[in-house]
């Protein structure tokens, strides 16, 4: 029962990073740094409890997450692919966008300026950890990834961003409009990041202030580990869920220092990066911003 449990609960907590991870393959293969999950994740979060809120519906306030993503995704597309702007330095201005931003809306709308008042989620009315398993946003993020890695590998347009994220002259030069290409994908990244923040709101039943918590750069370093196939990328997603969960469950058992215990998890994604920092090969045209 504890082996079931701890894999439970890894599963909800993985379910934003496998969100998250697959908006950045996606990203990151047409040749966008995807630097900018951490904001993506909390304005859909933001967006999801807003909608939830004013309607009542999970459903609607996971659609309002996604569009919250889509939304910054569409600021970050055009700053970096239309205006060609160093993808790193709009990737840092948009994450402290999206942190002001909520903050302020957090005030005028809900007059607090650390959480949202309580909103529905897909979990009403089922308690504990195999409860939460109902939600659908969990299957969602599951199989993410896999349709991330269909969509790359078995599709027209798939084919269009490996091409333009490893070289966008041969692309242009076959009649591959690189733009066309990178700003859908850029947006899809955006609502699957936003998805991850909607679960986070949704399953908390409210808004708190920076509730991403550093889980967009964790995903981040999931597609690194992962090098850039999303299946290792969902392997290594659920690597660092484990590690989370494994923290969740030394806390509870006061067995280690907590201050120990809390840095589990970013003590294994510096790790495991150094272990493939040298070794993986990135998409060649990753942050590149010219065009043919």
């Amino acid at each position: 029962m504890i082996v079931v449990a701890f894999v439970l609960q890894m599963l909800r907590i993985a379910t934003p990073y496998l969100f998250a991870a697959a908006g950045g393959v996606v990203s990151e293969r047409a040749g966008v740094i995807a630097l900018t999950l951490e904001g993506f994740m909390l304005g859909g979060a933001f967006g999801a409890a807003l909608g939830s809120h004013a309607t009542g519906s999970p459903w609607i306030g996971a659609l309002c997450g996604a569009l919250g993503g889509t939304l910054f995704a569409a600021v970050h597309a055009i700053a970096v692919v239309r205006y060609r702007a160093n993808q790193v330095v709009v990737g840092v201005a948009i994450n402290l966008l999206v942190v002001g931003l909520t903050r302020f809306f957090l005030r005028f709308l809900f007059d607090s300026s650390s959480n949202s008042p309580r909103v529905e989620g897909f979990d009403a009315g089922r308690g504990g950890i195999a409860g939460g398993l109902l939600n659908p946003l969990v299957f969602l993020g599951l199989v993410a990834l896999p349709l991330v890695a269909f969509l790359i590998y078995r599709t027209k347009f798939g084919l269009r961003v490996r091409a333009v994220g490893e070289h966008p002259e041969a692309a242009e030069s076959v009649g591959i409009h690189v733009s066309r290409v990178r700003i859908p994908a850029v947006l899809l990244s955006g609502a699957l990041a936003g998805l991850g923040g909607a679960y986070l709101a949704l399953e908390q039943h409210q808004f708190t202030d920076g509730m991403s918590a550093g889980r967009g750069f964790i995903a981040l370093a999931a597609v690194i580990f992962g090098r850039w196939e999303p299946m290792r990328v969902a392997l290594a997603c659920l690597l660092f869920a484990g590690a989370e969960t494994l923290q969740i469950q030394l806390q509870g058992s006061q067995a280690l220092p907590s201050q120990l215990v809390e840095s589990i998890p970013y003590v294994l994604t510096i790790i495991a990066l150094a272990t493939v920092v040298g070794r993986s090969v990135s998409p060649a045209a990753l942050g590149r911003t010219e065009e043919a």
